[in-house]
């Protein structure tokens, strides 16, 4: 499996969910299960199925995470420069045809997050812009149409 691309904060931020799920989230799965057991007959608890259910569920999402932080691929911030357009540079466009200027930061697929301008590096803006520098445009086809930049900026 090739490695997981993560900022540090990125990287914070899933050791943070994983002892969250390891330390308050199975303890309590744990104390559900025993609470419906003490209730009686297990073939007809739905309150124990549930519980059961959930925690494999949860014990899923510990191994894919676990499995991550394993795989995991730290990005080295002080090596990026803004030439041109790479991994968590912040980017300022035109869209030639509405005349709006956006500012996006491109991150790894983990740590996109649209409300803060963060595009995840896998969506076609994001390799559109990728390598590109200030001044040059770009032609990108999304799920609704091609949408044409041109890059105004790029900064750290």
């Amino acid at each position: 499996m090739a490695g997981t691309y993560l900022t540090a904060e990125g990287l914070r931020k899933l050791k943070e969910e994983l002892d969250h799920l390891k330390h308050v989230e199975r303890p309590s799965i744990s104390q559900q299960i025993a609470e419906a057991r003490d209730k009686g007959d297990l073939s007809e608890n739905a309150e124990y199925d549930a519980a059961k259910e959930a925690q494999g569920l949860l014990e899923a999402k510990i191994a894919q995470l676990e499995n991550i932080l394993r795989n995991a691929r730290l990005i080295d911030e002080k090596q990026l420069d803004t030439s041109s357009v790479k991994m968590l540079n912040r980017v300022r466009v035109l869209n030639l045809k509405t005349k709006a200027e956006m500012w996006y930061t491109l991150v790894p697929a983990r740590e996109a997050n649209l409300k803060e301008g963060k595009i995840s590096i896998e969506t076609p803006i994001a390799k559109g812009l990728l390598n590109k520098t200030v001044g040059e445009k770009v032609t990108v086809q999304v799920p609704s149409g091609i949408l044409e930049f041109e890059v105004l900026e790029i900064t750290l």
